[in-house]
């Protein structure tokens, strides 16, 4: 009997050590998946460009906004680091995008001018897949040529800023507003109070001095292959093939034949910056939610 129960606890502990094994080995396995998806590893340094270069393509995707994947800093850092490379013969930025922030729109379209100025031999030629309205379209303007779908959606060359008013339902439901500010107009398009002619005069002149600014950009990019109209700088969009007729965008292509027909240079390369994993984890359980919120009540974007 006693011979029976040791052969049994000496089994029993066997066991247990190979569940410590395995449970040991599995947690190492869930860490290392982390710490990979973590990393940003790069391309390798030891590969080789062709003999005849490459394309670089930076993408410009979804809002244009400083929190998001088109945030002028990660566009302008894939940008550098495309005229960085030597084996580069051109450059597609790649754009499907609804607009956004007329400031990062700004921010990208004076980077991509000075690049261009450093390096005048390697082209830049704007993409279009199924938009480039607004401040994607500000973007697109300061490259050498924009390609298109004829059913891309393109222009949207305006300005809004837009929020709601609660003032009736207040009333309504018996609620004070009781904002408490120092400055005559501190409470500026307050969505609690009730608007001021003047203040909204006063919204109206800042949305104008941007509008010019966002008509200066489309001019100066597009020259004289632009045929103006009253409707243009107005903020209509146009399918792919009415943009070309309107000079708004120079002809058919995609990133793989402007990278064969244009460049000639038919490998394309990704240099567009993308989150971490830790950064898309930090965003998706609240990290910005605030300034989210503030841009979607007062936000001023090229829509």
């Amino acid at each position: 009997m006693l011979e029976k129960l040791a052969l049994e606890a000496l089994v029993e502990q066997r066991r247990r050590r190979r569940w410590s094994v395995f449970f040991r080995l599995l947690t190492f396995i869930y860490l290392g998946v982390i710490l990979w998806k973590v990393a940003d590893w790069g391309e390798p340094a030891e590969a080789l460009a062709p003999a005849g270069g490459y394309t670089a393509m930076v993408s410009v995707e979804g809002v244009i906004d400083s929190g998001s994947e088109a945030s002028a800093e990660r566009v302008i850092g894939a940008l550098r680091s495309a005229y960085d490379d030597k084996a580069v013969r051109g450059v597609v930025l790649r754009i499907n995008s609804p607009g956004g922030s007329p400031v990062q729109a700004g921010m990208i379209n004076d980077e991509i001018y000075r690049l261009r100025g450093e390096r005048p031999d390697l082209p830049v030629v704007a993409v279009v897949e199924d938009m480039c309205a607004s401040g994607g379209y500000y973007v697109a303007a300061a490259a050498d040529k924009i390609m298109v779908d004829k059913a891309s959606l393109v222009g949207s060359i305006g300005v809004l800023m837009d929020g709601f008013g609660f003032v009736g339902a207040m009333e309504k439901l018996g609620v004070e507003r009781r904002l408490l500010a120092a400055g005559a107009n501190k409470g500026f398009l307050d969505p609690f109070s009730p608007q001021r002619e003047t203040q909204t005069a006063h919204a109206r002149g800042l949305l104008d001095d941007i509008h010019r600014q966002f008509i200066d950009v489309v001019r100066k990019g597009r020259g004289p292959r632009l045929k103006e109209g009253p409707e243009l700088f107005s903020g209509l969009v146009w399918t792919g093939a009415r943009s070309v007729e309107l000079g708004l965008a120079d002809g058919y292509g995609t990133v793989d034949s402007v990278a064969r027909d244009v460049f000639q240079a038919e490998e394309v390369r990704d240099f567009t910056e993308t989150r971490s994993f830790a950064e898309r984890f930090a965003q998706r359980f609240g990290a910005g939610v605030t300034e989210s919120l503030a841009t979607a009540l007062r936000g001023v974007t090229l829509r």
